[in-house]
């Protein structure tokens, strides 16, 4: 039952880094449209956004109650060291999705439509900027528990180079996710070129800042590099991306694009699991060496026994019919 709650927890937080990040990067690519785009642009993330709008967060939901119930002792520690990246988190995701709703649905049209559309744009940027950061500090080694003053403690823990780093990546997933994603929303003609061009510049965001993330981690003295490609896996994990890189652009080209969200999403999980795999079952590295492991911080086992059953039997009423709603939007846009 152990590996089926950590399971749980690893697929509640690639399908939050997926489906979260398809939704941030709406807003992305959005703040990052010439004046006289945002118009198409921001009907088409509205229609590729609505089968997951605010859902997604479910996913979020999800992990941290696996984390809280299931482990204890490491929801702790990070809700402690990680508490200031976490509120500003959260800040953030509220304040998106109130602002979308002003914006949208607010029964006056006035100025404000104006501020409530850039705390959507700025919200999008800023909320999976920080949620890389807290990432980066969890497997970066920079999170000191022995630390003797504020900022050594809850600051620069994950406020440095690395981390800065790792959320300009994760912006850029985010924005990459959006833009692939909204292909198959998009009608044919102007539309399409247009995201086929904003797909192809996130895709150079993506290469761009994924060589900054290494760069940074070679001049803080982390050995990212031979935690990617220091096992088969990673290596493995690294190669699969690449040719799904290339497989996209022949189905961006044949108008396959079902196929490309599918590619898109797998690539997403090859670098999750070329970033992770060598750490497991570590969650959190600590400055002074120490670790904080899934399997040694465990709950109890009658704990985890009724974690798991539940997370089991809620999977059974919650996937299923998030494929069907994805379905039902997918059919409706076919129609129109």
């Amino acid at each position: 039952m152990n590996y089926i709650v950590i399971g749980f927890l690893w697929l509640a937080i690639c399908l939050y880094i997926i489906l979260g990040g398809a939704d941030f990067g709406a807003g992305i690519v959005e703040l990052f449209s010439r004046k006289k785009e945002r118009k198409y642009t921001q009907k088409i993330m509205y229609e590729s956004i609505a089968p997951i709008w605010e859902a997604n967060h479910m996913w979020l939901v999800i992990a941290i109650v696996i984390l809280f119930v299931g482990f204890p002792d490491i929801y702790s520690f990070a809700s402690t060291y990680l508490h200031i990246p976490l509120v500003l988190m959260l800040v953030g995701i509220i304040a998106r999705g109130t602002a979308f709703t002003f914006r949208h649905y607010d029964a006056v049209e006035d100025q404000w439509q104006n501020v409530y559309t850039h705390i959507f744009y700025y919200s999008s940027l800023l909320t999976p900027f920080f949620l890389g950061m807290i990432g980066a500090s969890s497997i970066s080694g920079t999170l000191n528990p022995d630390a003797k003053n504020f900022l050594d403690l809850y600051v620069f823990s994950w406020f440095n180079f690395f981390g800065i780093c790792v959320g300009l990546f994760t912006v850029a997933i985010c924005f990459y996710l959006a833009s692939i994603f909204s292909l198959r929303e998009t009608k044919a003609g102007y539309n399409l070129n247009l995201m086929i061009k904003k797909a192809k510049q996130s895709m150079i965001f993506v290469v761009a800042t994924g060589i900054l993330v290494f760069i940074s981690a070679y001049t803080s003295g982390i050995p990212l590099l031979e935690r990617v490609f220091g096992h088969w896996i990673g290596i493995a994990a690294v190669v699969t991306a690449s040719i799904f890189l290339g497989m996209l652009f022949i189905f961006i080209k044949t108008k396959k694009l079902l196929l490309v969200r599918v590619l898109a999403g797998a690539q997403i999980l090859m670098i999750l699991v070329a970033a992770t795999y060598q750490l497991y079952p570590d969650i959190i590295l600590l400055h002074n060496g120490n670790h904080l492991s899934l399997t040694e911080n465990i709950a109890p086992e009658k704990t985890i026994s009724f974690l798991g059953w539940a997370l089991m039997i809620g999977c059974i009423f919650i996937l299923p019919f998030l494929f069907y709603l994805m379905y039902s939007f997918s059919r409706r846009n076919a129609k129109d």
